[in-house]
């Protein structure tokens, strides 16, 4: 088959997406994620009597371990094709792109499955998270003068 033929086909039976609508979707999940975090770190601060700068570790840890446990319950995915990069972006991203990667290369062993593939997917995000800090960092010295 001839490229500009097979191009032609794929166009056609690609799905056409709502830009709009997906990112109207994405902020207000993204939104939603924003104040349950918040409600978190409050209420582990009300009910734990801690600052609310150690209450955040516990929000993050929670929507880690949700993140990660819907993961394996086998239904994030499909709350991710509703809620788009309302919930991909966000610490649960993390944790469900973690989960993946453990879940698929579990049958492999330790070493080679997990420790080899479990960071496939996340170690772009840990590789340039570590590099903009350090950048930033940086930049705010040279701005701030230490």
């Amino acid at each position: 088959m001839e490229i500009n033929k097979y191009n032609v086909l794929v166009k056609k039976h690609t799905p056409k997406e709502n830009i709009l609508l997906n990112g109207l979707i994405s902020f207000i999940v993204g939104g939603f994620m924003g104040v349950l975090g918040e409600v978190l770190v409050e209420l582990y601060a009300y009910f734990l009597h801690i600052p609310t700068k150690e209450a955040s570790t516990f929000m993050i840890i929670t929507l880690v371990f949700f993140g990660c446990f819907f993961t394996a319950l086998g239904f994030f995915d499909n709350l991710v094709k509703f809620a788009r990069c309302g919930l991909i972006v966000p610490i649960t991203g993390f944790a469900h792109a973690m989960m993946s990667a453990a879940l698929e290369y579990k049958r492999e062993g330790f070493v080679t499955g997990l420790g080899s593939n479990m960071f496939k997917l996340a170690g772009s995000v840990i590789l340039f998270g570590v590099v903009s800090a350090y950048a930033f960092g940086l930049l705010r010295i040279i701005i701030m003068g230490g």
